[in-house]
């Protein structure tokens, strides 16, 4: 069974107004809500794909009840710890250019902690975790480490996504699958990242230190894939991008689905830039007919230290 963690989840509001003038009044031309977070996106991508999965997290008060509410509605299990506060809104306000209001969020009790440990403690080896996003200030630094290393005890295979330092202290548990893109692997390693040829020797290192997978994506430029068997380059899809938020989330999605479905690296990798490209080309998620649509346009190549592109 696959398990999305999202510490932090959303009630995503989004409006849309011709313009905006601040200190007078604006009108929407149209709005809508969603459930926001990372691993919440992972699980609503993996529907799609017929791919069960429950969510786990924190949420409270009505925008939580709204949260669960909805997963139920689209068929996605759910498994929250509740608490005491309500869980955010987040305002994503469109008027050409979008600007973003990202509240703090609800504070999470050493109780509630102690209760999600408890249900990490419970899967087992036939179980995957994917910890997906930022830690809420409430709870300590060492969250991630804390729950990998219940992983790790449990036999359980994980993936992170996350950024800097949360990814680099992970490593040593061995997560099975990572993506971090070419700007945010230059940033640990503190170097300009450009090109897959670029990426591939800092790719390979974050294999040395623990890593299963990794894909790096160059956005337009195409994506790698390393692991300690092989190093692939893909070509992404062509289109225009309409929507970057949860693009990542569905390149984990695809690549968890197919790898499931097909024991295949190689597959997997080709669903998963399929999924990414279809939510950036998309006004929400990947559908599975958008991703299988743009499937023949993802060509793989294995490429050698020192080839480029």
């Amino acid at each position: 069974m696959i398990y999305t963690l999202t510490l932090n989840p959303s009630v995503d509001y989004i409006v849309q107004l011709e313009s905006f003038q601040l200190g007078e009044l604006n009108r929407t031309v149209s709005e809508a809500k969603f459930p926001g977070g990372k691993g919440i996106n992972v699980s609503r991508v993996l529907k799609q794909f017929e791919t069960k999965s429950k969510a786990l997290g924190f949420i409270g008060g009505f925008t939580g009840t709204y949260i669960n509410q909805f997963l139920q509605s689209e068929d996605i299990e759910t498994d929250f710890v509740e608490v005491s506060e309500d869980t955010r809104i987040n305002i994503k306000l469109k008027t050409g250019k979008e600007s973003e209001i990202n509240a703090k969020g609800p504070n999470i009790s050493e109780d509630a902690f102690e209760l999600l440990k408890s249900q990490i403690g419970k899967l087992d080896s036939n179980d995957l975790l994917v910890l997906a996003g930022s830690i809420p200030s409430s709870l300590p630094e060492t969250t991630y480490e804390e729950l990998v290393k219940i992983c790790k005890e449990n036999g359980t295979s994980f993936v992170v996504d996350a950024e800097g330092a949360l990814l680099k202290k992970v490593l040593p548990y061995q997560p099975f699958f990572i993506k971090p893109n070419h700007h945010e692997l230059g940033e640990l390693f503190n170097t300009d990242i450009s090109s897959a040829e670029e990426a591939v020797p800092y790719a390979e290192k974050l294999v040395e230190m623990g890593a299963k997978n990794v894909i790096v994506s160059l956005a337009g430029d195409g994506a790698v894939l390393i692991n300690k068997d092989t190093v692939l380059f893909a070509e992404v899809p062509k289109g225009i991008v309409k929507n970057s938020v949860g693009a990542g989330d569905s390149m984990v999605a695809g690549f968890l689905a197919a790898y499931q479905s097909t024991s295949n690296i190689e597959e997997a990798f080709r669903y998963s830039i399929a999924s990414g490209s279809a939510t950036a080309f998309s006004l929400g998620l990947c559908t599975k007919e958008k991703v299988e649509e743009l499937l023949p346009q993802v060509c793989l190549r294995e490429i050698k230290m020192g080839e480029g592109k």
